[in-house]
């Protein structure tokens, strides 16, 4: 290894202004614990709550997802990392199982349905191995580095069920993403989608060090 370990760059802003950049950032940051901690908690209320109990769920969902619209059904369970970086449009339906690591902003527009198991997930960490592991505090606390990439979803689309949406990808109004699908690039608007066409296509050298990419510039 001809590249050493990275270090979060210098001057630097508060890792929860760094996280919403895209950049470097310790996650176990207490700012960023103490707002995970608390949508965790929301999220676990909210799936324990009974589905006929309405004015707690959106009173719970109220203080979770500040940022949605209109006619917005959730049937749960959900787990966000954080809620408060994600928007939803109005008329949004979302089934089963819904998973939104919105370490970056997300962004749902209106009329969008998603099917069971839709995971839509906006956090990176480095290719090497020296930059990704576990590091520890002098008081022998661990944690890591990430990174992050933001999510925009257009208005009027499907999601089948089983979905996976990485950072950085932006999805078209009026597109279908079909069941099963790994979406990894942006999707044209009135698309249909589908598949996942995981395979290898090189080899992580040196080059991938950390320090060389803009996220931890």
């Amino acid at each position: 290894m001809s590249v050493p370990p990275v270090e979060l760059r210098t001057p630097r802003k508060s890792e929860h202004e760094e996280m919403l950049a895209g950049k470097l950032h310790n996650a176990a940051d207490p700012e960023l614990e103490r707002l995970r901690n608390k949508a965790a908690d929301l999220c676990e209320q909210f799936n324990s709550t009974p589905h006929n109990d309405r004015k707690t769920r959106e009173a719970i969902l109220d203080e979770l997802l500040p940022n949605r619209g209109e006619g917005v059904e959730i049937v749960g369970n959900i787990a966000f990392d954080y809620g408060i970086h994600t928007t939803i449009g109005n008329g949004v339906f979302i089934n089963f199982n819904f998973t939104v690591l919105d370490t970056n902003y997300v962004t749902i527009g209106d009329n969008v349905l998603f099917g069971p198991n839709v995971s839509l997930l906006p956090p990176m960490h480095p290719l090497r191995w020296q930059d990704r592991n576990l590091r520890f505090t002098q008081d022998g606390e661990g944690y890591n580095y990430e990174y992050s990439k933001p999510i925009t979803i257009g208005k009027n689309c499907w999601f089948g069920g089983n979905v996976t949406v990485l950072g950085g990808v932006r999805i078209g109004e009026g597109s279908v993403i079909g069941a099963g699908a790994v979406v990894t690039h942006d999707i044209p608007a009135n698309s249909v989608a589908v598949g996942n066409s995981a395979r290898v296509i090189r080899t992580i050298t040196d080059n991938d060090a950390a320090a060389n990419q803009d996220y931890a510039k």
